[in-house]
């Protein structure tokens, strides 16, 4: 009788990417993995070595990079500056803007983006979700008055606090439950949805 083959490779187990020497693209490779990660297994099941390993690096130089798995998620959000590129210009249509901007990177991510794997920490490590959401909300607060010019609008940290709410109940329905009017809309229907309940939030 034969014998089975042993440790064939398991099909369902990620490849590992070949290492690579540029600093730069080591770390763009570690984000890229990470966000991968993150969004596959959420936050508490992703480890640094799944991260290195997926990454094609080794697991001390991702710690080099970013000094902790709190900190490489942090890293691996959207940064205030790349998000103002895409919001700023004329404060009159900021709401709509910001409505484009996030449609667009939940689609494009398909699933993947920080967002979603940081509101499914909340269930298993709440303290360490309260961290990320805090880090988040002070990032985009920071954006938020470097786009809308001039004297700063009554109760900013609070608005901009109740947008985050807001599209953290949109994130929940659409792309977490994936269910309900807001999750049958089209992008462009989500975008024209967004835009006015923003803009009262933000600006009324």
């Amino acid at each position: 009788m034969d014998t089975p083959p042993t440790n064939l490779p398991d099909q369902d187990v990620v490849p590992v990417k070949k290492r690579r020497r540029d600093p730069e693209a080591s770390r763009a490779a570690i984000l890229e993995a990470a966000r991968a990660a993150f969004a596959e297994l959420g936050y508490a099941k992703t480890t640094i070595r799944d991260v290195a390993r997926r990454a094609g690096v080794t697991h001390g130089l991702v710690l080099r990079h970013f000094t902790s798995k709190e900190q490489l998620f942090l890293a691996a959000v959207p940064s205030p500056r790349t998000l103002m590129a895409e919001v700023v210009g004329d404060p009159k249509t900021l709401p709509a803007r910001i409505a484009r901007s996030y449609v667009r990177r939940m689609a494009q991510s398909a699933g993947s983006d920080p967002f979603v794997a940081m509101l499914r920490a909340v269930a298993s490590e709440e303290e360490t979700a309260k961290r990320l959401f805090t880090a988040m909300q002070e990032d985009s607060l920071e954006m938020y008055r470097q786009v809308i010019p001039g004297p700063e609008l009554p109760e900013l940290p609070e608005r901009v606090a109740s947008v985050g709410a807001y599209l953290i109940g949109v994130t929940f329905s659409r792309y977490l439950f994936k269910s309900g009017p807001l999750a049958e809309m089209t992008d462009e229907q989500l975008v024209q949805h967004l835009t006015p309940n923003l803009r009262h939030i933000l600006m009324a």
